[in-house]
C-alpha cells in the first residue's frame, strides 16, 4: 500500500471522520487487520476559519503549502487537504509538491457526471457556494449548478461555523437543512453535493429527501484508491 499524506484540523471533526471512513474502506478491501498507511498534519483550525481578505488566503496557502511540504518529506506519496473550503488555494498546494494533491471537488464533479446527473445544487460554507473556485470543478464536466440562494448561504455559514465545527448538531439546524434540501428539490435539483466536510452530521446521506453527494465519505474513498492502488 502506498502512504498517503492528510491535511487535516479543519475541523478535527471531519479529519476523524476521513481517518475512520479511508481505514474502513482499506480494511474491508485489504483485510481486516489491516489499517491504512497515513500521515497526518492537523492545523490549527482557529487560524484558518473564516478568512475574507486577500491577505489572510495568502497565509492560508504558505501554511497549508507548508504543511504538504512536511507531508511529502515524510513519505506521502499523494496528498488530501481534508476541508472544501481550503481548497480555494489548491493550486498553490500542489504547486509547493512533487507528489499528486488529490481535489475533492474534481473527485465529486467525477461521481455526479458518472451517476448521469446534470442538475444539482452545492451547498456548503459561503466561498464553497458564491465562488468560482468548487463550482467550476463541476461545470466543467457539463453539470447545471442551481444559483445560490443568499438567505441559505447565510444560514449554512452560521450553521457551519457556530455548531459543526464545534462538534454541535442541533435539532433546529437539522431541521433547518431539511428545509433548504427540500426547496432546492421543488427548485428543480435533482441530487445535492454537500460541499462541507461537516454537513454529513446533519444529513442522514442514505435517508435524505433528495439523493446526496458526501463529499467528505467521495474523497475519503478516492484516498483510500489511492493508497490500495500500491497493492
Amino acid at each position: 500500500m502506498r502512504k498517503l499524506g492528510l491535511i487535516g484540523g479543519m475541523s478535527w471533526f471531519s479529519t476523524r471522520t476521513y481517518y475512520e471512513h479511508i481505514n474502513r474502506i482499506v480494511q474491508k478491501r485489504a483485510g481486516q487487520r489491516h489499517s491504512a498507511p497515513l500521515l497526518i498534519e492537523s492545523l490549527d483550525f482557529a487560524d484558518l476559519q473564516r478568512l475574507s481578505t486577500a491577505d489572510e488566503w495568502k497565509r492560508a496557502a504558505e501554511v497549508l503549502a507548508k504543511s504538504a511540504r512536511r507531508l511529502e518529506k515524510a513519505g506521502a506519496s499523494a496528498i488530501v487537504i481534508g476541508a472544501n473550503s481550503m481548497h480555494k488555494v489548491y493550486d498553490q498546494v500542489a504547486a509547493a509538491v512533487e507528489v499528486p494533491v488529490i481535489h475533492i471537488a474534481e473527485c465529486v464533479a467525477d461521481r455526479v457526471a458518472r451517476d448521469g446527473r446534470r442538475k444539482v445544487a452545492l451547498i456548503g460554507t459561503r466561498n464553497v457556494m458564491l465562488e468560482s473556485f468548487y463550482r467550476q470543478k463541476l461545470i466543467e464536466r457539463d453539470i447545471e449548478l442551481l444559483p445560490p440562494e443568499m438567505a441559505f448561504v447565510d444560514t449554512l455559514d452560521h450553521v457551519i461555523y457556530d455548531e459543526l465545527v464545534l462538534g454541535k448538531a442541533s435539532r433546529n439546524a437539522q431541521r433547518e437543512l431539511k428545509t433548504i434540501l427540500t426547496n432546492l428539490g421543488q427548485d428543480g435539483a435533482q441530487a445535492v453535493v454537500l460541499g462541507c466536510t461537516e454537513l454529513e452530521m446533519l444529513v442522514d446521506v442514505d435517508a435524505s429527501v433528495l439523493p446526496v453527494y458526501d463529499c467528505t465519505r467521495i474523497h475519503a474513498e478516492a484516498a483510500a484508491e489511492w493508497i490500495l492502488g500500491g497493492e
